[in-house]
């Protein structure tokens, strides 16, 4: 069995504040995949210092980062949706991380750290639309290549994408919101139709949701007003291996270390 548990951190310093590393010990996965680090790359590794870590900082400072943190060796580490383009603008540094991990059967299994750009529908904030899915359509070209190689593959992280209408609990006020615009969702569609699953909902049920975001604002996360937007979707191969994938949502507002809740699976990889 492998646990693996994505969480965006809102900052790692900030979430170690409020007690992440006791949420860690209690769970103990096997494989942590983080977004939104916002730290140096020695600080990551300091603070792991018991695992194998693949770290990419955003070139922006105090943006971004991903990070993956896992007992198993790290075979391969490629940074970036195409790694091989050296045009890659600064605000699309730190959002993609993919591993190859080192089975224990002698295979591999190929994760990805993923931290989508949210984006801005609001008038004057056309340009981070235009970045957004300007990065989605490398994603989606990447995607296209990993179901096409050897498997199994894990994408997981913040999509900043709720896909249907069950994914967000205000769906009528957001229809005009970056995060739940018909283009945006469109490229989850693709996707799926492409063979992804999207484990949270193929285990969590029709809905509505479990959300895995609430707005640190208001009454939101003691309501239960939340997004779905944190997302562990897998390839045919590693699809059929999920046996448990679940929203560890805090008991209590005052008990958050993000304001994401992990998404933690467990896989039969026997």
């Amino acid at each position: 069995m492998l646990t693996v548990a994505t969480a965006n951190v809102n900052g790692i310093r900030a979430a170690v504040r409020r007690g992440i590393d006791d949420w860690i010990a209690r769970w103990d996965p096997d494989v942590l995949l983080l977004q939104e680090v916002r730290a140096p790359d020695e600080l990551v590794r300091a603070h792991f210092a018991d695992r194998h870590v693949a770290h990419v900082p955003s070139r922006l400072k105090g943006r971004a980062g991903v990070a993956v943190v896992s007992r198993l060796p790290l075979a391969a580490v490629r940074d970036g949706v195409e790694a091989d383009d050296a045009s890659e603008p600064d605000v699309d540094s730190g959002r993609w991380l993919e591993a190859d991990l080192e089975l224990g059967d002698g295979g591999r299994l190929t994760v990805v750290s993923a931290y989508l750009h949210s984006g801005s529908a609001k008038p004057g904030q056309e340009h981070t639309m235009a970045a957004k899915y300007a990065h989605l359509d490398k994603v989606s070209r990447r995607l296209e290549a990993l179901a096409a190689g050897p498997g199994p593959v894990l994408v997981a992280g913040d999509v900043n994408i709720a896909h249907r209408e069950v994914d967000i609990a205000n769906w009528k006020g957001n229809l005009k919101s970056s995060g739940f615009l018909p283009d945006e969702r469109a490229y989850l569609d693709r996707w799926f139709e492409a063979g992804w699953t999207d484990l949270g909902r193929a285990h969590g049920g029709e809905g509505p949701g479990p959300y895995t975001w609430w707005t640190w604002r208001g009454q939101a996360f003691d309501n239960d007003r939340g997004w779905r937007i944190d997302y562990q979707l897998a390839d045919p191969l590693l699809a059929d291996r999920a046996v448990k994938v679940q929203v560890d949502r805090a008991p209590s507002y005052d008990a958050r270390w993000s304001d994401h809740a992990p998404v933690v699976a467990t896989y039969d990889l026997g």
